[in-house]
């Protein structure tokens, strides 16, 4: 017992030393903990993501966009065939079908990041197959490691491949429009408030 006691008494000095990495991580601000708890939430499930991309991603809300995740590593997103989404002949529009590429991949990687990553399409390519002349379906087919590379710490890019697929309404089959290739790189949220830190203490000094 009395080691124990000892151990907890000396990393509780170490710990409180000024040279010691926690202490030397500040509090989180209000705003930040505000930002993260908003990110949370945006995440947990389709009535908070239409209500955060009212906000703050209105393209995303006024398609309609939403995620499924069907299981632990099964995740999908379906853009409704609304008017807003169509062209003039009817289909799916292509800007519609590329720009919700994006959206869909991001809302995927962001609920495997969590809140305490930021992230940003570096590269996108997509190929389209055929018209898409009902709702589109993104399908994640294939990934890095995501919590791999968290593990590892630090910014870092990944890759993601998607299927997009038409709904048909015949036995709840699904038809390849077009597939998409894209990019991300991610950035740990503390590593740009200690950029931050570091600009403005050199701007002082």
């Amino acid at each position: 017992m009395t080691s124990v006691s000892s151990a907890k008494a000396q990393l509780a000095q170490t710990e409180s030393h000024p040279n010691h990495p926690a202490a030397q991580q500040p509090r989180l601000t209000m705003y930040q903990r505000l930002e993260a708890f908003i990110s949370r939430l945006s995440t947990r499930n389709n009535f908070w993501h239409k209500v955060c991309s009212l906000i703050w991603l209105p393209y995303a809300f006024r398609s309609g966009i939403t995620m499924k995740r069907l299981d632990s590593k099964t995740f999908s997103a379906v853009l409704p065939f609304k008017r807003i989404n169509r062209n003039w002949y009817n289909a799916m529009a292509g800007a519609a079908l590329l720009g919700n590429s994006e959206v869909a991949a991001g809302m995927y990687l962001f609920s495997e990041c969590g809140s305490d990553y930021i992230v940003v399409c570096k590269e996108m390519n997509y190929r389209f197959l055929r018209p898409c002349m009902g709702p589109a379906v993104y399908h994640i087919v294939n990934t890095e490691d995501v919590q791999e590379k968290i593990k590892a710490g630090g910014e870092f890019n990944i890759d993601l491949e998607l299927e997009i697929r038409q709904q048909l309404k015949k036995n709840g089959r699904e038809l390849r429009v077009g597939r998409c290739s894209i990019t991300f790189h991610c950035t740990p949220k503390s590593h740009i408030r200690q950029r931050s830190r570091r600009h403005r203490k050199s701007a002082t000094d």
